[in-house]
């Protein structure tokens, strides 16, 4: 779990380096948020407890409480999962009809047969 935290953390830390100006806030809280978590977790594995390492365990998780909103902007719903389930499936469904309907293998004339077409019967 440690590991993964810290590979965790190193990613986020990475993907949000270069942030400008609109994002350095939302990353500061994101990158708080998951710190937080993941001291939280690493306390919690401790085999036994005294009071200093209780408060810091409440720290952090207040911390996180805090700070968690941020990921609740980018939270997908039941209904946009559906929708996007649907936009899928018809995507799919027009790319079958679209490969059904073109004799080339890759679902599109070539380029040739469409002007082999056009000049064979701009000639006849």
């Amino acid at each position: 779990m440690r590991n993964l935290g810290h590979c965790l953390l190193g990613v986020l830390a990475v993907t949000l380096r270069q942030p400008d100006s609109m994002q350095v806030q939302p990353f500061r809280r994101a990158l708080s948020c998951v710190t937080s978590l993941l001291d939280f977790t690493m306390m919690a594995q401790y085999r036994s407890h005294t009071p200093e390492t209780i408060s810091y365990m409440e720290e952090y998780a207040t911390q996180f409480h805090k700070t968690k909103d941020i990921f609740l902007e980018f939270r997908i719903s039941k209904r946009t999962q559906e929708n996007a389930d649907e936009l899928r499936k018809e995507l799919r469904r027009q790319r079958a009809q679209m490969s059904s309907e073109c004799p080339h293998p890759n679902g599109a004339r070539s380029v040739t047969t469409i002007v082999k077409k056009r000049t064979t019967n701009a000639w006849n």
